[in-house]
C-alpha cells in the first residue's frame, strides 16, 4: 500500500485508472463534483473501488462541510449550512447549538454512508481571527477556542453516529492566514502566546481519528517550511504539543501555497511526518510520479489508518434523515428569531 489518497478523473473508473490503482494500492480516494452525478452513480463508483481492493473499510473521502464547500449538492442531496450558523446559535443557546451541530453532522453522514463514502473532511477547528483571509470565514465554528472545540466535538460525534469518520483540520490552525492557501503561501508571524489559541481546539480533540495539516508557515515554529512539509511542526507541535496520534494527512498538494512538482511534494509531506499525502486532481502523470517516489506505507501509519476506519460502526437503527434535518432546523431557527 502507498501512503497516498488519490482523486479520480470522472464518474467511473477508466481502464488506465483501474489497472494503476490495482497495482499501486493507494490508501484511499477523494471525490469531487466531477465524480458525482446521482445516488446510484456514486454508490456504483464507491462499490467499484471497494471491489478493486477487497477492502470494505476503504477510505473514500469527500469535502462535504456545508455552505460553500459541498461536493454533493441540491436537488439530489439536502443543502447543509456552514459552520457560522452554529456559531451564531451558540451566542444565544450553547446547548442548542451543540445539539444542532450533532444532528447536522449525523444527517451529513447518513447521506454519505448511503452512497458508500466513509470519511468527511470535517470539522474545521480553525479559530477565526479578525482581518484574516475569508477562505475560512463562515466555514469556521467561531473565534473562541472553547466554542470551536465544543461544536467540533459535536460534529465528530454526529459523523460517527451516522457511520462516517471525521477529519479535524487544518492543523495546527489556519485561522490567522492573511491569504488563501489555495492561491498563495500564508505566513503567520503571531507569537507563541497567540498561537496557543490556535492549538487549543486541536488539543481538546486530540483523540480524533484523522487530522489534516495546513499549508501555512508559522515563523515562531519554522520560518522556512509550511506545516505540511515541516518535520518540526508535525513532530513537535502536532504530535507532541497537541498530542495527536491519529491518522495525519496533508492538505491537497495542488494548492498554490506549495512549490515544486506534485510527486516531490508528496514525498516531502510523507518524509516530514504526514501519514498520507493528499493528491486530489486525478491526473495520471502526477499519480504515476507519486507512486514512483513514495515508499510503502509504514506500519505505524497503516495501524493509524486501520484504527481510524474502525472507529465508527454504522448501526442498523438510524433516525430518518428528515427527522435529523427537522431537529437541526428547529434549533437553528432560534438564531433567526
Amino acid at each position: 500500500m502507498k501512503p497516498v489518497i488519490f482523486g479520480l478523473s470522472g464518474e467511473t473508473l477508466t481502464a488506465d485508472e483501474r489497472a494503476f490503482f490495482a497495482e499501486v494500492e493507494p490508501a484511499g480516494y477523494i471525490l469531487f463534483k466531477r465524480n458525482i452525478a446521482d445516488r446510484a452513480q456514486v454508490r456504483a463508483l464507491t462499490d467499484d473501488l471497494r471491489r478493486l481492493h477487497g477492502r470494505d473499510d476503504l477510505l473514500i473521502m469527500i469535502d462535504q462541510e456545508g455552505g460553500r464547500v459541498a461536493r454533493m449538492q441540491a436537488p439530489v442531496w439536502p443543502s447543509f449550512p456552514p459552520g457560522a450558523a452554529f456559531d451564531r446559535l451558540y451566542d444565544i443557546a450553547p446547548s442548542s447549538a451543540i445539539a444542532a451541530a450533532r444532528a447536522n453532522a449525523r444527517a451529513i453522514a447518513l447521506t454519505l454512508a448511503e452512497v458508500g463514502i466513509t470519511v468527511d473532511a470535517l470539522p474545521l477547528l480553525d479559530v477565526r481571527q479578525d482581518g484574516a483571509s475569508d477562505i475560512m470565514g463562515d466555514r469556521t465554528l467561531g473565534a473562541d477556542p472553547m466554542r470551536v472545540a465544543a461544536l467540533g466535538r459535536a460534529t465528530l460525534e454526529g459523523l460517527a453516529e451516522g457511520g462516517v469518520v471525521g477529519i479535524v483540520k487544518h492543523m495546527p490552525g489556519h485561522g490567522r492566514a492573511m491569504v488563501d492557501s489555495h492561491l498563495a503561501l500564508p505566513i503567520v508571524n503571531a507569537n507563541l502566546n497567540a498561537l496557543e489559541t490556535d492549538l487549543a481546539p486541536f488539543r481538546t480533540l486530540n483523540r480524533a481519528p484523522m487530522g489534516m495539516t495546513a499549508h501555512v508557515v508559522y515563523t515562531e515554529w519554522d520560518a522556512e517550511q509550511p506545516a505540511s512539509l515541516s518535520p518540526k511542526i508535525i513532530g513537535e507541535i502536532i504530535r507532541q504539543r497537541i498530542g495527536f496520534d491519529g491518522l495525519l494527512m496533508s492538505d491537497d498538494l495542488d494548492m498554490k501555497a506549495l512549490r515544486g512538482s506534485i510527486p516531490e511534494l508528496a514525498a516531502g509531506v510523507v518524509a516530514a511526518g504526514c501519514d498520507l499525502a493528499l493528491n486530489c486532481w486525478g491526473r495520471m502523470d502526477d499519480m504515476v510520479g507519486i507512486a514512483g517516489l513514495l515508499p510503502d506505507i509504514t506500519d505505524q501509519a497503516r495501524a493509524r489508518l486501520d484504527r481510524a476506519m474502525a472507529s465508527v460502526t454504522r448501526g442498523a437503527d438510524q433516525p430518518e434523515l428528515e427527522e435529523l434535518l427537522a431537529t437541526r432546523d428547529s434549533l437553528l431557527d432560534l438564531a433567526l428569531a
